[in-house]
Order: structure tokens, then C-alpha cells, then sequence
């Protein structure tokens, strides 16, 4: 089955936008003239929106159409943390940088250490 006109995927990248503009739905309803209740079926993945909306939304993000109906994610849409980094990382020095990779990896191990641990 196709992913084009997937609801789920719609909303996820939406609601990835969304994050990552640090947009929320009322914000969005007000400045696009879109009614609250539409626009929350949209984020919940209960309806999908026609394409003149799509196209809204689109420009409005100023992405292309195509990221909010393709599933680019294929098994997860970024958490939190992912897109504050993504949005971020030209912000960070290379100090920043090497403390992150630091933290990642100590926790890397601790996960590793922990699955041999339970089996």
C-alpha cells in the first residue's frame, strides 16, 4: 500500500513541523483561517486534509508538499530531542559537540551493559 494520502504519516509530519517550528495548533488555526477541530482531526491522524490545504500548510512551513505526505521517517518521526538538535546544531561549538557525542555514548554502553546484564 502506497503511503500518499496515509493519515498517520500526514499527522506525524505535521506534528514534526509543528515541533520543529515551535508552532502550535491555535497559532496555526489563527494565522491560516482554519477551524480548530479540522485542524485537530489533521494532527490526530482521524481525517486528511484536501490538497489545497496540504498546500497550505506546505507554504506556510515552507517545505515542500511532499514532506508532510511521504512517509520520510520510516519507523519513527524524530522525538524531541532530535529536532531540538537538528534545528540547534549550528549553534553548538565543537566543545558543545564532543559533550553530547560524550553523553551519547556513555549511555550507549550503560543500555549495552544493561541488555547483557538481563539475559
Amino acid at each position: 500500500m502506497s503511503d500518499l494520502g496515509n493519515k498517520e504519516i500526514f499527522a506525524k509530519n505535521l506534528r514534526y513541523y509543528m515541533n520543529y517550528y515551535e508552532k502550535d495548533r491555535i497559532s496555526i488555526c489563527d494565522e491560516l483561517h482554519i477551524p480548530y477541530t479540522t485542524f485537530a482531526d489533521w494532527h490526530n491522524g482521524i481525517t486528511y486534509p484536501r490538497i489545497d490545504k496540504i498546500e497550505m500548510l506546505a507554504n506556510y512551513f515552507n517545505i515542500k508538499k511532499s514532506d508532510l505526505i511521504e512517509n520520510k521517517y520510516k519507523d519513527e518521526v524524530p522525538d524531541e530531542l532530535e529536532v531540538l538538535f537538528h534545528k540547534y546544531k549550528n549553534l553548538l561549538s565543537e566543545d558543545d559537540r564532543e559533550t553530547i557525542k560524550f553523553i551519547i555514548e556513555r549511555a550507549r554502553k550503560k543500555h549495552e551493559e544493561e541488555q547483557k546484564s538481563s539475559k
